[in-house]
């Protein structure tokens, strides 16, 4: 699993010009949550932590590292690294303290310094500290996924200016660069200084979030337990979330087996998004007893779309008259009635829903 940094292109307004450390940043408008706030609302902090849940993965893992070119990361790798701030789920853009606990952007904007809260730690309990956050940036740009060198592009340099504070210099006045850099996931130098970045690895890494390995079968299941160790347990912005004691991802080689594993209890829970399955479904016994339950959700966020995309690198289709040509040929209507039970609405807009 990659990890999914944020890069919107939209029209926000730009920061204000604060001069003094402040607990979290806001691409538009003013944070919702005020500094030492409870929790995030969207949750339940009540939420008991206990339990597993097992999930199916397709394919195959030969690699610990998510943020090398070579190798296929395991599944979940994601819960083993924290960020500098976390982003809430409730607000189009706004990401809130945790391994900084404050961030200070200068009037101009253009520096950006992030002050790491004194509790951090990593997984080997050894603290972590702005010359950690200045080697992972260092390393992510210049030995990471091509991806973090088109993000980080606009950063000149990085400054560790104490033990507690790391400052990056921008080249690029581009309010939305602070908040990427929010999300740059902390790795620990002591640990990767003495490896090689770029290969493939299945030693089990020091990590900074709130899960780590419990065991593995290198390409058929991977075991995740709650570190009980971690920091940030009761941090606000992780009040409620990671609550199972442990996951589990079992691998399957084609998605029509992961399914069977499903019906036959090997896996808790799977997202589906083929209509064919999800109908097909309905008509299972396990469905019908109640021993296997489907939910859809409403939701009001911005869906994906699945389309044709025209080469106009080729003669024929710069014709932007072909091109709706085309577009009037395909019968979406009868498509959708007879292909996929009526299940889809057709795409009106780059902002659906």
């Amino acid at each position: 699993m990659r990890f999914a940094l944020l890069l919107i292109s939209l029209c926000f307004s730009v920061f204000s010009t604060q001069a003094a450390p402040v607990h979290g940043l806001s691409l538009r408008g003013n944070l919702k949550y005020p500094e030492h706030f409870p929790y995030f609302n969207y949750i339940n902090p009540s939420a008991p932590k206990k339990g597993t849940i097992r999930q199916a993965s397709i394919g195959s893992f030969d690699t610990f590292n998510p943020f090398s070119v070579i190798g296929i990361p395991a599944a979940g790798v994601s819960l083993m690294h924290d960020s500098l701030l976390k982003q809430a789920a409730d607000e189009p853009f706004s990401l809130y303290g945790l391994i900084a606990e404050k961030v200070e952007i200068d009037k101009n904007n253009n520096t950006v310094s992030f002050f790491i809260n004194k509790d951090a730690k990593f997984s080997d309990n050894s603290p972590i500290t702005a010359e950690d956050v200045a080697f992972s940036f260092n390393i992510l740009r210049e030995k990471g996924l091509p991806l973090y060198r088109y993000y980080y592009a606009g950063v000149a340099t990085v400054t560790v200016i104490s033990s507690q504070e790391v400052k990056f210099y921008l080249n690029e006045n581009n309010p939305e660069l602070a908040l990427i850099l929010g999300e740059l996931p902390v790795l620990s130098k002591s640990y990767w200084e003495k490896r090689n970045f770029e290969d493939t690895t299945l030693e089990i890494p020091v990590t900074s979030g709130p899960y780590v390995i419990d065991s593995f079968k290198t390409g058929k299941q991977i075991v995740y337990k709650r570190n009980p160790t971690y920091w940030a347990t009761d941090l606000n912005v992780n009040i409620g979330f990671y609550n199972f004691d442990y996951l589990i991802f079992d691998y399957y080689r084609d998605v029509a087996v992961s399914v069977e594993a499903l019906r036959a209890g090997k896996a808790d829970i799977r997202f589906e998004n083929e209509a064919k399955r999800w109908v097909n479904i309905q008509e299972d016994d396990a469905v019908k007893n109640g021993t296997l339950k489907t939910v859809t959700f409403s939701h009001q966020l911005p869906s994906g779309m699945q389309a044709f995309v025209f080469n106009t690198r080729r003669e024929i289709f710069q014709d932007r008259l072909v091109r709706k040509a085309l577009n009037y040929m395909f019968d979406f209507e009868w498509t959708n009635k007879n292909l996929f039970y009526g299940l889809y609405d057709r795409t009106t807009s780059f902002f659906d829903n």
